[in-house]
């Protein structure tokens, strides 16, 4: 699902118009309908009361007027304010406006900070606030009179739904501009915008609802820019094919892993059985010598491979020729490898010698850290990279704070300068890819906060892409399961006490859910 900016919601709109013959009219009246469906589906027993709603004086208004007078219609209690000049409101809002007034219906005008504490008191007696200001055209703060409209709203303790946008948002920033809304509940217009799925912004806008206006699908494809999407269920179900019953493991891919060292042994269990539960036909877990049996008696469902190792316990350079010379679709490298001067040339060798696709992890990124430059994909070889903030950081020679207030962009820049896939794992983990297209993951929570789960989002993607031969699809579908599983690991732990064993207990469950989703009576 594609998620716009201002600009291109704007364009998106304007072809719907002018090109399709959709007239903007009928957006906004689908607007506002759609709005009041998700207030009776959220709010049912608050509409028994008043509903205060709050207009600007621009089209979010004007959808703002849609919902008033088809709550009005349903028998339900409304009072309408306009916050500005009356005289102000233009087009499609303005004709709604009219039609509110032929319908007898009293519209309160509040055009400076005076009026507004008059009739603030009857707002805040109402049992539900409608927020339909601003939409997706704010490009700076709140200032003044809006200021004190916010503070007071936010302060009420009433539910707010906003339309679009809380208004103060800007829709091409997930960062704060200002002063906004603190919505309970966000429907959104079209298609998602950044802030309502990327933090800070996110926090502030509740339960997003996204609402179909009659923007055709194809259009907001087409819309030129920025390609971001949001991942969903219904773009990911189809990747999955049911089995045939004459298949065999050769079928499914051959997964190697170069994985654990001496006191890291977990990792490379966690990034093995990741791979397995997700489908890898044969996963042989490549590991030092000395940690062969401790590897061998996690897990008698994958295979190992004893490597040449350095007095510390890690894998030592000469273990690159045994390493090639095994079968393998994919090669990931990283849990719990270890750091030592052995290990980082081993991973710089595997860089220059390897031509299956690579996946690479952990103590394999910051191999590469002081010189990045070796981190490149070529067209015979994709490679794909799963670094947290702080591997980041030190790929790109900037802090974490600096990171994790540009993901994005951080993130896309690196994937196409390098020529790699990057997974930016972290609340709302980005994929970016070679060609500037960037994806953001709705799945997963803060208990996955916790050491292991990262390796085994390292086998799942090699899984994936050893099954589906795509670089950029195993890392969605990966991402995307491996988050679910710890949504349904959190409902069964919680987050306090979830480990990394607990997301891969429920990888099967995020899978079948994919899948065969249970649909509604």
């Amino acid at each position: 699902m594609r998620i716009l900016n201002a600009a291109q919601m704007r364009e998106a709109d304007r072809v719907t118009v002018e090109d399709i013959g959709i007239p903007s009219l009928v957006l906004m009246e689908n607007a506002g309908r759609q709005v009041v469906a998700a207030m009776e589906a959220a709010y049912e027993s608050r509409l028994d009361g008043r509903v205060a709603v709050l207009c600007g004086r621009g089209n979010n208004g004007g959808d703002g007027f849609v919902v008033a007078r088809t709550l009005l219609q349903r028998g339900i209690d409304a009072v309408v304010f306009v916050i500005g000049a009356v005289a102000d409101v233009r087009g499609d809002a303005r004709t709604n406006l009219d039609i509110l007034g032929r319908l007898g219906v009293t519209v309160v005008e509040i055009n400076d900070e005076q009026t507004w504490e008059l009739h603030f008191s009857e707002i805040s007696q109402c049992t539900l606030i409608v927020d339909a200001i601003f939409g997706t055209g704010v490009t700076r703060g709140l200032t003044g009179m809006m200021e004190t409209v916010v503070a007071d709203v936010n302060a009420s303790s009433i539910p707010i739904v906003s339309v679009d946008l809380p208004s103060g948002l800007s829709a091409d920033t997930p960062h704060l501009i200002g002063d906004c809304i603190d919505a309970s509940m966000t429907v959104t217009l079209g298609a998602p915008k950044l802030p309502l799925v990327l933090p800070p912004g996110e926090a502030h806008a509740g339960d997003v609802v996204i609402a179909d206006i009659g923007v055709p699908l194809d259009v907001i494809q087409r819309v030129d820019g920025r390609r971001i999407e949001l991942l969903t269920p219904e773009q990911l179900r189809d990747l999955v094919e049911p089995r045939a019953a004459d298949s065999h493991k050769g079928d499914f891919g051959r997964v190697t892993l170069v994985a654990g060292s001496r006191g890291k042994t977990g990792a490379a269990h966690l990034a093995a059985m990741g791979a397995l539960k997700s489908g890898a036909g044969l996963v042989t877990v490549a590991t030092p010598a000395s940690c062969l049996p401790i590897v061998a008696s996690m897990g008698p469902e994958f295979m190992t491979e004893p490597m040449e190792e350095d007095t510390g316990g890690t894998v030592a350079p000469a273990a690159i020729e045994r390493l090639l010379a095994l079968r393998h679709d994919v090669i990931a490298c990283g849990p719990g490898l270890g750091r030592s001067r052995g290990a980082t040339e081993f991973v710089r060798l595997l860089l220059e010698r390897a031509t299956a696709p690579l996946v690479l992890d952990a103590d394999a990124l910051m191999a590469v850290a002081d010189d990045p430059a070796r981190l490149v994909g070529r067209e015979d070889r994709d490679v794909i990279i799963t670094p947290h903030p702080g591997e980041m950081a030190s790929l790109v020679g900037s802090s974490v704070e600096e990171v994790q207030a540009n993901r994005i962009d951080t993130a896309a820049d690196f994937a196409t300068t390098r020529h790699v896939y990057v997974v930016l794992k972290g609340h709302r983990t980005i994929i970016a890819t070679p060609d500037g297209r960037v994806f953001i993951n709705p799945t997963g929570n803060a208990g996955m906060a916790t050491g292991g789960t990262g390796d085994v989002l390292t086998g799942m993607i090699a899984a994936w892409l050893a099954q589906l031969l795509d670089a950029e699809v195993a890392c969605r579908l990966a991402v995307f399961l491996h988050g679910a599983a710890g949504d349904l690991a959190e409902a069964s732990e919680g987050q306090v006490a979830m480990t990394a064993m607990d997301v891969l207990a429920h990888l099967g469950d995020a899978l079948s859910r994919l899948t065969n989703p249970v649909k509604d009576a």
